[in-house]
């Protein structure tokens, strides 16, 4: 630990040589993210028919279609069917060679697709740079990529997989077994009290509705982050993520003419919020004190 500490603390004296090397890795996880996002829903939705089918003892009659996972089959383009070659899969670059369009057909390809290897690249950049280069700071980068990759899994289908939230709780608890950003009773009971503290108004608010306010994966992916910063941030996460959400509703409302009554996925506004309170917290918290004072 002593050696990686001081190679890093070397590398970090240099960072005009090491922030290419940090935006180009956040590049190529924007890549592998974009994967993460569109195929996840559709592995949980095949897992499910095949539970449905074995629970009901049924037999499946229609041609059998490949087990999907994040590594197979091989990325296609979802026109031509022509597999999509390594050196067209470059983040952002091959987008712009290709001008957003299919080498084979010519079929438009999705701007969101360089925009989150972008976001991605430069979110990375940004936590290197706040942090500093350290093991707290590289740690934190898991972090801030499953928090990328369930805000836009829950904005497309309103899920926030298991798959993604529960190994970030645990990874969480994990790292704060060595103290690495809060002791880890505080992580323990930040678990507790994330998930509880939403569980609570979601049947509150059902009991005097009848409606579901929100999902569950909302209650786990609060518990996470207290499992990463401790029970002492959620008050701060949970305003927020209320503030932010609600900015981009009205926002969305007035400029985009989307109808309120339409459900608006929550996970977003808490991935979010929950990363402003891990990168700058203390210093928001502090402010608002001043501002007291």
């Amino acid at each position: 630990m002593t050696d990686a500490s001081t190679l890093l603390a070397t590398i970090a004296a240099i960072p005009w040589f090491y922030y290419p090397f940090v935006l180009l890795i956040g590049l190529l996880i924007g890549s592998f993210l974009n994967v993460v996002i569109f195929r996840t829903p559709k592995i949980m939705e095949q897992e499910f028919r095949q539970g449905c089918c074995e629970f009901l003892d049924i037999k499946n009659h229609q041609t059998k279609v490949e087990t999907l996972s994040l590594s197979k089959p091989s990325s296609t383009c979802p026109r031509c069917k022509n597999l999509i070659k390594p050196w067209h899969n470059i983040p952002i670059i091959s987008y712009l060679l290709l001008k957003g369009k299919c080498a084979h057909c010519a079929c438009p390809i999705s701007i969101r697709y360089p925009l989150v290897e972008l976001a991605t690249g430069l979110l990375t950049v940004l936590t290197i740079a706040v942090l500093g280069l350290s093991m707290e700071s590289l740690v934190a980068l898991l972090l801030l990529w499953s928090l990328i990759a369930l805000a836009m899994i829950d904005i497309d289908t309103q899920l926030l997989p298991d798959s993604i939230t529960l190994p970030l709780l645990w990874s969480g608890l994990i790292a704060n077994s060595f103290g690495l950003y809060v002791e880890l009773a505080e992580a323990v009971w930040g678990v507790v009290c994330g998930y509880l503290s939403l569980w609570s108004v979601f049947w509150l608010f059902k009991i005097l509705t009848g409606k579901e306010g929100m999902g569950y994966g909302d209650f786990k992916l609060l518990a996470a982050l207290g499992a990463w910063m401790g029970w002492q941030a959620l008050p701060l996460i949970i305003l927020l993520s209320s503030f932010v959400g609600a900015c981009i509703g009205i926002a969305g409302i007035m400029m985009l003419g989307r109808d309120k009554n339409v459900p608006i996925p929550f996970g977003p506004y808490l991935a979010i919020a929950g990363w402003i309170a891990f990168l700058w917290g203390d210093h928001i918290t502090q402010a608002y004190l001043r501002f007291l004072a």
